[in-house]
């Protein structure tokens, strides 16, 4: 695979630098050739197919959004040349001045409301059938993980319960991982976006949600509800969805950073999981979560949940 991937970097006279970071299979290279730089994206078709990061990348720049652009492809051995964004990931800039954190997540939060007024475009939907698939990541590595089971059939009905408003709402593009490390700052207050190729047609509060309820660094809650508002201005925003949306997508999470952890050996994730948890019990604390949240009262107890300590198993 390193020949592969040297092989196209030669190709078109690039050279091969470091890996910069990987996401799930998928590993980054930088290369340089005369004083510029690219990103080489390495996604296994073993594990990833790239077409979907192609087709959204193209749907993304259609409706004037910044998706890198494609530079060179090899798909049959999973290899993608791609404009290189630079450094200015959304997290590191605000870690690095915390003052600028409101301008930030107010552009990040322009971007969603200006993406919610165009149609979805071609893409897969985000139906009840992905949201259980993806809810069912819970029982399915945490709840073993911390030797609890569960009542599956009731973890079904209770999603299907809570969740069927939300079908009723007309679809929109959902990255799905719309958060402060796939943002990039490109300057004149552009965003660049990143990991988009998993992105389906649905719910707009979903990706309000990925931006807001961050797994990876905390938003205070008054930035949140300050962010909530200023979209509201500009597009119709349902609370109840936005928690039910919030519990679906934590309660996912925290069977993924499991799943990393117990089938992938990347314990590092753990360290996330009490925010996550914060986010789901307030998310839970929402009328519209009613059913779910009866069947975490009875088969995670709340203190078994505050009591659990992740740092012991990594």
């Amino acid at each position: 695979r390193s020949r592969l991937m040297v092989r196209l970097s030669l190709r078109i006279d690039w050279e091969l630098a470091a890996d910069v970071f990987d996401a799930s299979f998928r590993r980054y290279f930088r290369v340089h050739r005369d004083g510029q730089s690219a990103v080489l994206m390495d996604a296994p078709p073993e594990h990833e197919d790239s077409r979907p990061f192609l087709a959204v990348a193209r749907h993304l720049d259609s409706i004037g959004f910044r998706a890198p652009r494609v530079l060179a492809e090899d798909l049959d051995a999973g290899l993608i040349l791609l404009e290189d964004f630079g450094d200015a990931r959304m997290k590191e800039v605000i870690d690095a001045d915390p003052d600028a954190e409101p301008r930030i997540y107010a552009q990040a939060i322009d971007l969603l409301a200006d993406l919610h007024g165009h149609a979805a475009g071609p893409l897969p939907p985000y139906d009840m059938a992905v949201y259980q698939r993806e809810a069912g990541l819970f029982p399915e590595w945490y709840m073993p993980a911390v030797g609890l089971d569960g009542d599956i059939d009731g973890w079904r009905m209770a999603w299907d319960a809570a969740l069927a408003p939300i079908a009723e709402v007309q679809p929109t593009t959902v990255l799905r991982d719309y958060h402060a490390e796939n943002i990039m700052l490109l300057g004149d207050r552009t965003l660049g976006l990143l990991d988009f190729q998993d992105a389906l047609a649905g719910h707009p509060a979903y990706d309000l949600v990925s931006l807001l309820q961050d797994a990876r660094r905390d938003v205070a809650p008054e930035l949140e509800a300050a962010m909530i508002a200023r979209y509201a201005a500009r597009r119709p925003h349902d609370e109840a969805a936005y928690a039910l949306l919030g519990a679906q997508r934590n309660t996912k999470i925290l069977g993924i950073f499991t799943r990393l952890w117990k089938r992938d050996g990347k314990p590092r994730y753990l360290a996330f999981q009490p925010r996550v948890w914060a986010y789901l019990e307030r998310d839970l604390a929402h009328p519209a979560l009613g059913p779910v949240k009866a069947w975490f009262d009875a088969h995670v107890p709340a203190a078994q949940r505050a009591a659990f300590r992740w740092e012991q198993l990594a």
